[in-house]
């Protein structure tokens, strides 16, 4: 591939991964280009930084990569948990023999896997979210040239990861604050209160449930009445309510 096609290929690349709609749809389609992208490349996956593991398996190409980047969380050892861990990059010439990895490596290895090669995967800011997990059938699969094309691929799925979940947080602070309205809207008919007291009653139902503000407002809408009793939520007790029958 020369420069020109090279360029090409990120251009479009780049346009692909930031099309997509949501962030489990641009995890699919990295792995999806991975194997197009780094030469040697039979299947890929990605593994992100969750709350349950540092390498929580997140997208794959097909069974084999699931099974492989399950162990990892499961096992707590491998490559692409390692990335995760300390980002750094990871390649493994045969998991028959490579003794890093002594649980891992060996169950890889019955599932044909032999080469590995684990990047980091980072956003714009630098943040740590997880790992770029490649593997091969052949033993010495990957060559520093295929070590670079990863790094240069990671960085554009980096970006687009990131994207995507700032795309997301925005969706979700719209809904949120649509939901959030909606049930002002319905506390200020009901109880013949301002939008302001409507949303300090939303507050202090948050604060003495322990509860998210959306998940209150979602109860209201959903469920057409408070959690508890409205005029314990009512700050100073100075709102007009009415019964809830009235």
């Amino acid at each position: 591939m020369n420069q020109d096609e090279r360029a090409a290929l990120y251009a479009d690349l780049s346009r692909d991964l930031l099309a997509q709609k949501d962030e489990p749809l641009t995890l699919q389609r990295i792995v999806e280009l991975a194997v197009q992208a780094v030469p040697g490349c039979d299947w890929a996956g990605v593994s992100l930084r969750g709350d349950r593991s540092v390498a929580e398996a997140a997208a794959s190409t097909g069974p084999v990569v699931h099974q492989a980047d399950r162990l990892q969380q499961e096992l707590d050892e491998g490559p692409c948990h390692q990335s995760s861990l300390d980002n750094e990059t990871y390649i493994i010439s045969d998991t028959r023999s490579d003794r890093r990895w002594p649980r891992w490596s060996p169950r890889v290895a019955e599932l044909g896997i032999r080469s590995v090669l684990s990047v980091q995967l980072l956003d714009s800011e630098d943040e740590l979210l997880g790992a770029l997990n490649l593997y091969a059938s052949q033993v010495g699969a990957f060559s520093r040239n295929d070590l670079d094309e990863a790094l240069v691929f990671a960085a554009h799925a980096g970006g687009a990861i990131g994207v995507s979940r700032e795309v997301s947080g925005l969706r979700e602070a719209l809904r949120s604050r649509h939901l959030i309205g909606v049930a002002q809207g319905m506390l200020v008919q009901r109880y013949d209160l301002t939008v302001d007291q409507a949303f300090a009653v939303l507050a202090r139902q948050s604060q003495e449930s322990n509860t998210k503000l959306r998940d209150v407002a979602a109860h209201i809408v959903e469920g057409g009445r408070l959690m508890g009793h409205p005029e314990d939520l009512v700050p100073d007790g100075d709102v007009p309510l009415v019964s809830e029958t009235g």
